[in-house]
């Protein structure tokens, strides 16, 4: 089961579709207290995929920085001579 965060509890007010109420609705079904407890894993599980996604952009960025620098090739090959593989 998702984890509970420490530290208070803040309201929120905001407004949901009906297919998202609906599901909502449901949170017994997917083994949730209420309807509260169920948001809340959502939103810490879509916070994790946007940090993952924004940690793959970045990794993404340094492979193409990485790919087209002759001299930090050349700097890196440099810094693993030696060393065991």
């Amino acid at each position: 089961m998702w984890g509970q965060k420490g530290g208070c509890m803040l309201q929120a007010k905001f407004s949901v579709d009906e297919t998202q109420a609906h599901f909502l609705g449901n949170y017994k079904a997917y083994g949730f207290k209420d309807k509260s407890s169920l948001l809340r894993a959502a939103i810490d599980h879509f916070k994790k995929e946007m940090e993952l996604e924004s940690l793959k952009k970045s990794a993404d960025l340094y492979s193409e920085i990485y790919s087209e620098d002759d001299d930090l090739k050349e700097l890196t090959e440099t810094a693993v001579t030696g060393w065991p593989e």
